[in-house]
């Protein structure tokens, strides 16, 4: 068994906050005690720091407050020499359902501090220049750093792990699904060749990622294990103390051992091509804003929240967890 959860909630203002914004959990009244405002919470568990992103009344969609709190988080579990592994969870529902595109707190607009690349700030800029600098930073450029941290991630993803939520589930190392979880990339719809970290035909075959592109539709989880996206299948109810159980098992490991072996393995899947694609994919995903934005009504091809919901047929259809599919946060 693992040892209890020590949750520390302490204020640390560091790089990728916006100006003057800290760590400090925020309550209000009526909430429930220990409910928090912080879009991430960090614990510990031995050898175990798990990494849980915190909004779940809008099914964990990815702000940048969300972003460069994650980014803080796995830099702390990297810094910590008594962390062997990390987990990426999701609080409540649903792993991730994407980028926020249209919560109260979305904040696209807004200035961080980047920590991922030395693209210039996105918020006083305009048209291509301002969404190409923002996203090399908070989508690109942060998933390939949080790739490369030098120690085991876990991702473990019950209900609506969508578009952006798949960019979290694939930078780590290993990937626990519940029975419930369900994948899917549906930006297609807007006209946009998928994620901005397209590693679709690296992580399931080319045509497989073809038809999961093409259709927008969900994969289950037990379709993604029989393609070899996730590693395991457990219920939803065992989803944690599962992932627990295998983060304990590498933590035995050597520290170097597992750093030089994730590293190895990284650097296959590059020689097969796996950073060029990136690059060449993130290109394509932005020639797809410019035209929408010439053609359309914005850059997403006038693909809203309720659009896409109408296009996806969402409104109607429901995952296994009985919940109605509502893309709020899905954003290329």
């Amino acid at each position: 068994m693992m040892p209890a959860a020590h949750e520390d909630e302490n204020p640390v203002r560091r790089p990728g906050h916006a100006p003057g914004a800290t760590d400090a959990p925020v309550r209000h009244p009526g909430q429930a005690p220990g409910a928090t405002d912080a879009p991430v919470r960090y614990s510990l568990q031995g050898p175990v720091a798990t990494v849980t992103m915190n909004r779940p009344e809008y099914r964990n969609a990815q702000n940048s407050a969300m972003t460069y709190a994650l980014d803080r988080a796995f830099y702390r579990a990297a810094d910590d020499d008594e962390v062997k592994v990390v987990v990426l969870a999701g609080e409540g529902r649903h792993f991730s359902a994407g980028h926020d595109i249209g919560s109260p707190g979305r904040d696209a607009h807004l200035p961080f501090d980047r920590a991922a690349g030395l693209w210039w700030d996105h918020s006083d800029k305009a048209g291509a220049e301002q969404r190409y600098a923002r996203e090399s930073e908070v989508y690109l450029g942060m998933c390939r750093r949080w790739r490369e941290l030098p120690k085991p991630v876990i991702a473990a993803v019950q209900g609506a792990c969508v578009a952006g939520g798949l960019m979290l589930a694939w930078i780590c190392d290993l990937i626990v699904a519940a029975e419930d979880a369900f994948f899917a990339d549906p930006v297609v719809r807007m006209g946009i060749p998928g994620v901005e970290y397209f590693a679709h035909p690296w992580v399931m075959p080319p045509r497989i990622a073809k038809e999961f592109l093409y259709t927008g539709d969900r994969m289950s989880a037990r379709r993604a294990y029989e393609l070899g996206m996730v590693n395991r299948v457990v219920p939803q109810h065992e989803l944690a103390y599962q992932t627990g159980e295998l983060a304990l098992r590498i933590a035995a490991m050597p520290r170097l051992g597992l750093a030089l072996t994730k590293r190895a393995v990284n650097q296959a899947e590059d020689l097969q091509g796996l950073h060029p694609g990136l690059d060449s994919a993130f290109a394509l995903h932005h020639l797809a804003h410019a035209h929408n934005a010439e053609t359309a009504t914005d850059p997403l091809g006038g693909m809203d929240l309720d659009a896409m919901r109408r296009s996806s047929g969402a409104a109607t259809r429901r995952p296994s967890g009985g919940e109605p599919a509502n893309p709020r946060a899905a954003e290329a």
